[in-house]
This record gives structure tokens, sequence and C-alpha cells, in this order.
């Protein structure tokens, strides 16, 4: 074994964050990972692009969560184009964070509104959203965000393909100036 190798004991992740790591099964970070774990750990804003499959749900995932105050609302924000990938990503970073006790919830267009609003009032820290819903929400004053605060815009290139352009422009006005901003796509 390369004793050069890097694991996701030497990014300095809280134990609770590891044991999330472990139960998922995996074992060394993906280059995806190794490359954006260490700045989003620092407060970096990114920009990454990486094919699905590549754990770019865990590479912003787990530092965000390694981070957390967990005082404060809602502390991670994603916003993705579509119903099935906010799913997704919010049962990802539930299952890498459960140890943590991270919550996440989910706001998605075509479900129940007073369900979701259920769910925020129980207090979350990771909400996956799409940007309709989440857009309501905001205006609504139905969502409030607080600091510290991280928003990632998962497959950032498809929402702008589908003309979200002008919802996440108006998204971002609700959001603290003082974030960390990340953009993903593939």
């Amino acid at each position: 074994e390369n004793p050069a190798q890097i694991t996701f004991e030497s990014f300095g992740l809280k134990k609770e964050i590891l044991e999330g790591i472990r139960e998922a099964g995996f074992k060394v970070p993906s280059p995806i990972q190794e490359q954006v774990i260490p700045l989003i750990l620092k407060g970096k804003d990114v920009i990454a692009q990486s094919h699905t499959g590549t754990g770019k749900t865990a590479a912003f995932g787990l530092p965000v969560m390694n981070n957390m105050k967990k005082d404060a609302g809602i502390e991670l924000l994603v916003v993705t184009p579509t119903r099935e990938l906010a799913a997704q990503i919010s049962d990802e970073i539930y299952r890498l964070g459960k140890f943590a006790g991270i919550r996440t919830g989910t706001i998605l267009g075509g479900h129940s509104y007073s369900r979701q609003l259920q769910i925020l009032k129980t207090g979350v820290q990771v909400l996956a959203a799409t940007p309709g819903r989440l857009l309501d929400m905001l205006k609504s004053g139905k969502i409030q965000i607080h600091e510290p605060f991280t928003v990632v815009l998962d497959e950032a290139d498809e929402m702008l393909d589908m003309g979200f352009l002008d919802d996440i422009m108006e998204i971002f006005t609700f959001l603290p100036d003082n974030r960390q901003t990340m953009l993903f796509s593939r």
C-alpha cells in the first residue's frame, strides 16, 4: 500500500462523520473528493466538474457537515434541477451524517406543501430543493436561512440549460452575503 495514500481520516474529519463514511462503505476518497474536501473544510468557494457516480454529494456534504454548528437552522442548501436528484442528495447526506445528528429535508414541487413545511418546523440543517418550490417558500417567508451558511448548486449546468437562471439569481437575494458557495456540474 502506498504510504502517501489519502484517506478520509487524513482530512481531519470528526469521528461521527468518519463513522458515517465507514458505514456507507467508502474506503478511500474519489478524485473529486480528494480535490475539493480540503478546500471546502477551509471555507473556500468551489466550482467543480465530475461525472455522475463519482461521489460529488459526499465531496461537498462531508466537509460541510463536519463544519456545522447545528444550532442555527439550515446550514446547507443544495439546489438541484430535479426532484429525483434532490431526494437522492437528501438521503445520501442523511446516511453520511446520521451519527453526527444531521437532519435533512427536501423542498420539491409536486409534493405536499404542508408536509414539507412540517419537516422544516422539526428543524433541519440540510435542505435539498428544486428552484421553483424553494423560491416560493423563500418569497413567502416560510424558510429562514441564517449564518454560517453554505449553498451548493448541483448540476448547475443543467439548471441553466433548463432555464432556471432567473430563479437561481432571485434565490441568491434571500441568502446571507456571508456564505460559502459551490457549483458542481457533470
